[in-house]
């Protein structure tokens, strides 16, 4: 079994050959070193640093811009200034704005690189603007609230070569490269199925009535909020929110269709980042909805399992994807393994990351030398992190990956015990932050980069818009657009509130 993996430059050629020819990278994490991405001020010495502002300060931003804290941040813009409030405090000398139009107008020329951490819905316009002008973007996942808007910023990514990255952190992890490498060597065969689960949502989905209009906090800008989405009143959901996570913000807008993208948006870009560079994803023919629950019109529902189908990619078979959400516990279990036998939990020897995302892999158990070497428990064990993960059935064995790839794990567990990793054939990420930066001096193209994130962005939105309809939506990525349901058509692009100015490529 190690021998075959260790011949991964003759055999993985072998097995998935004219697929891989020249599809994968010499240099870098995702992209050619050839057409390296330069920000608007041209190529930076490594040791000079990036001007950097950042369109939101609160939330996932914070951790954002800690992330890229080697940097200088010169310029903050968040909506509700009680949120923005402890990075405020952190970053005194930044200039301090609430609409990010501002602060691009009146700062864009002292900076040089922007992180845009809003909800969702923001996410496109906010990132369009700062290309237009030549700087480099980080966008936390996922990419785009809707699938226009990802090929939008796909495509002025290469119009602009600005230095780009998503915020998904797995991509950037060695179990992902390592999963793939994997998979080309040929230890479990061709891969036919995968199935990918989280236990998201963990804020409310599945309502159907908003509660009465409240008078908006003086801290927050509540039409900036609102951005390009439609006019309506402010409400904190009243008693029934008063965790402080309120009806709209700052946290549940997440499973709004205006505004997030539910269970998929905060975690399929992390589960399905393995799954989508191991197998060459693509574009899948068809997505359906198999079953969910508390199915509105207002929010994403309470639970669902959405079933995606790709078609032969190269050397590779189709493939059936089935993601589910809002899941305790392992949603599957393959034939043939024991009961007992778990499915995620320690796995190959595996480098952690240098920023946060290495945090992530280390407490998951990522960052340990476990080489492997660990037998299933005599009773089954039951993980906080049983609760994200995905499955790859190949015809010959089974993988499995972690929220972020932080382990990947051959079942059954004794197939790990004498295997030694693929020689490594793709290139390692410094860090998910780190490497951005990097792009952004000249260096290599980031792991997650628009060309990359946007296709793989645009694949997972279309399980958003699956949950409004019943039955197979069948897909035609060149065309962008549903062949057999013109209604679901719609949904592929926002509508613009007026006032909002998005500049199409």
């Amino acid at each position: 079994m190690s021998s075959r993996a260790n011949r991964i430059s003759r055999r993985t050629f072998f097995f998935y050959g004219s697929l891989l020819a020249g599809a994968i990278p010499a240099a870098g994490c995702g992209g050619s070193s050839s057409t390296p991405s330069l920000t608007r001020l041209g190529y930076k010495s490594p040791n000079e640093k990036l001007n950097i502002a950042s369109i939101g300060a609160g939330g996932r931003a914070e951790g954002d811009i800690r992330g890229c804290e080697s940097e200088n941040i010169v310029a903050l813009c968040d909506v509700d200034d009680k949120q923005a409030a402890k990075t405020y405090a952190q970053y005194e000398k930044a200039a301090k704005y609430k609409d990010f139009r501002k602060m691009l107008d009146k700062e864009g020329k002292n900076i040089d690189a922007v992180i845009i951490a809003t909800p969702d819905h923001m996410h496109a316009i906010a990132a369009m603007w700062c290309m237009e002008r030549g700087l480099g973007v980080y966008v936390e996942k996922p990419l785009t609230r809707t699938v226009w808007e990802a090929r939008q910023l796909t495509l002025a990514a290469e119009k602009y070569k600005v230095a780009t990255q998503m915020g998904n952190h797995g991509y950037s992890n060695e179990g992902t490269r390592l999963a793939a490498e994997v998979i080309w060597s040929g230890e479990i065969g061709n891969v036919t199925e995968v199935h990918a689960w989280t236990n998201r949502p963990i804020w409310p989905q599945g309502m159907s009535a908003v509660p009465a209009a409240e008078p908006v906090p003086s801290t927050l800008d509540w039409d900036l909020w609102l951005g390009i989405a439609q006019e309506r009143p402010f409400t904190s959901g009243g008693a029934a929110y008063a965790d402080g996570d309120g009806f709209y913000l700052p946290f549940n807008w997440r499973g709004f269709f205006d505004f997030g993208c539910g269970a998929l948006g905060d975690m399929a870009c992390h589960i399905l980042g393995a799954p989508n560079m191991a197998l060459r994803l693509g574009a899948p023919s068809s997505v359906a909805v198999i079953r969910q629950e508390g199915k509105n019109d207002l929010t994403f529902p309470s639970s669902s399992v959405i079933q995606f189908e790709f078609p032969a990619r190269g050397s590779m078979p189709p493939l059936k994807l089935v993601w589910y959400d809002a899941m305790k516990d392992v949603p599957m279990r393959p034939a043939g393994l024991a009961e007992d036998e778990m499915l995620l939990g320690p796995g190959l020897k595996v480098k952690p990351c240098s920023d946060d995302a290495g945090a992530q892999v280390k407490a998951s158990g990522g960052g340990k030398d476990t080489t492997a070497v660990q037998a299933a428990p005599a009773e089954p064990v039951r993980r906080p992190d049983q609760a994200n993960g995905a499955v790859f059935i190949g015809e010959n064995g089974i993988l499995t990956t972690d929220s972020y790839a932080g382990n990947v794990r051959l079942l059954p567990a004794e197939r790990m015990l004498d295997f030694k990793n693929p020689p490594q054939f793709l290139t390692r990420s410094p860090g998910h932050h780190r490497d951005w930066i990097r792009a952004c001096k000249g260096g290599d193209p980031a792991c997650s980069h628009f060309s990359v994130a946007g296709p793989f962005t645009e694949w997972i939105l279309l399980g958003s818009i699956a949950l409004r309809f019943e039955g197979k939506l069948e897909w035609d990525a060149k065309r962008m657009r549903f062949t057999n349901n013109d209604a679901a058509n719609k949904y592929l692009k926002p509508e613009i509130r007026k006032g909002w100015d998005f500049h199409a490529v």
